[in-house]
């Protein structure tokens, strides 16, 4: 099938393969935004159509979230390299870390990028761990990998780099950057990302207030993650989140599915 880009302004096409993929994309663009996770216009969501990640869907450049449709979401080759010589080519940082990611990182189907405030903020302290205080925080102990060589805006080597920091964790705190949370598909990505943030914003609440800290052991804490692991493993959870995000979308705003 040859990598193409659908048009802004038309519709996007049920007969379209990947028509399913656009729309659930284009929901968590929009609920990110609800969430106040976006920033600008800027960040980026992708989601590898093929298993080999050589394909795969990205927001076009200059798009706000809360306006994205599924018809904008651009479909492009990790492979090609003049794609950004091309007139709808993305944002630099986008193609930069998310082709990288892609072709070097073929599991990592969905991939979100973005700079949400917590999460963010977590990423500017010297210290980047979470501990395990709450259920949401402990869903991650042992679970999220560090990125300590910020080296500039994701460009070039910088994000080749990023590929090989990953590991076998679904999230990666980017020092002094923001967030990057993967998933096989887009709900799992999402749902990733979503707990991780409330996680972060508990964290960084409970030390403005200056009290001690809760931690559990580390037991508790493990088993409280298998625990997690198990449950969200389960796919019917997180596909019933996206769901319901779009049943909401779908009630308020549903020109998303255009």
């Amino acid at each position: 099938m040859p990598i193409t880009a659908v048009d802004a302004g038309k519709s996007a096409n049920q007969s379209d393969p990947f028509y399913e993929d656009r729309v659930n994309l284009a929901a968590v663009f929009r609920m990110a935004a609800r969430l106040d996770m976006h920033e600008s216009v800027a960040n980026h969501f992708s989601y590898a159509v093929t298993e080999d990640g050589n394909q795969f869907l990205v927001n076009p450049i200059g798009r706000h979230f809360s306006n994205i449709r599924a018809s904008e979401l651009l479909l492009l080759d990790a492979n090609d390299d003049s794609t950004m010589n091309k007139p709808n080519a993305p944002d630099p940082t986008a193609w930069a870390i998310h082709s990288a990611m892609h072709r070097n990182v073929p599991q990592a189907r969905c991939i979100l990028h973005l700079h949400p405030k917590y999460a963010t903020v977590l990423a500017s302290i010297e210290d980047q761990g979470l501990p395990p205080i709450d259920q949401n925080t402990m869903r991650y102990f042992n679970r999220v990998s560090l990125d300590t060589g910020f080296d500039g805006m994701g460009l070039g080597d910088e994000a080749e780099r990023l590929t090989s920091t990953m590991g076998d964790n679904r999230v990666l705190i980017m020092g002094n950057h923001g967030v990057m949370v993967i998933g096989n598909t887009i709900a799992r990505a999402f749902d990733e990302l979503y707990y991780f943030e409330r996680a972060c914003s508990t964290y960084i609440t409970a030390l403005m207030t200056g009290k001690p800290l809760r931690i559990v052991s580390d037991e508790v804490a493990e088993k409280t993650a298998q625990q997690w692991d198990h449950f969200v493993d389960n796919t019917r959870y997180t596909e019933a989140h996206l769901r319901e995000v779009r049943e909401i979308l779908d009630r308020e705003e549903p020109d998303y599915k255009l």
